[in-house]
């Protein structure tokens, strides 16, 4: 039998969720900084563009995926792969809604001029991003076992 479109997109999904991910968050931030003429200022206001064009585009990736798995012959159920959807949604929502908030404050107070207090918020960012790639391989591999031989 061969794959419906909603399990090719189950299968597509992650992996390209994935290579975003570490495309932005691995590559392009950190070189930003290095490259000659960017100031910190110009270089948070370039991040804080990638973030959002970032964050939009997971949102989209995430229910496209959701939706897939609702419609597709896997389903939804108690299981590794639902887990795992979950766990990327819950920490999608604590990125957006609890992290990102308090990142982009840090950031309006550096371009005002203003030296913020010390924080770990970006480290755990950062953390957070490595538990995305980490769920995001195994998703994806977890789909792609599930494909019909």
């Amino acid at each position: 039998m061969r794959p419906g479109l909603a399990e090719l997109v189950q299968v597509g999904v992650p992996f390209t969720w994935l290579g975003a991910v570490l495309g932005i968050s691995f590559l392009e931030t950190p070189l930003k900084f290095r490259a000659p003429g960017i100031t910190v200022a110009l270089g948070l206001g370039i991040g804080r563009l990638v973030f959002r064009a970032l964050t939009a585009a997971e949102l989209v990736l995430a229910a496209a995926l959701t939706t897939a798995m609702i419609v597709g012959t896997t389903g939804v159920g108690p299981d590794a792969v639902t887990a795992v959807l979950v766990a990327l949604w819950i920490l999608l929502a604590v990125q957006v809604g609890v992290l990102r908030p308090r990142l982009n404050g840090r950031t309006r107070m550096i371009l005002a001029g203003e030296t913020p207090p010390r924080s770990h918020l970006h480290l755990a960012y950062i953390a957070l991003e490595g538990a995305k790639v980490v769920l995001l391989v195994v998703l994806g591999v977890l789909l792609v076992l599930r494909l019909p031989a």
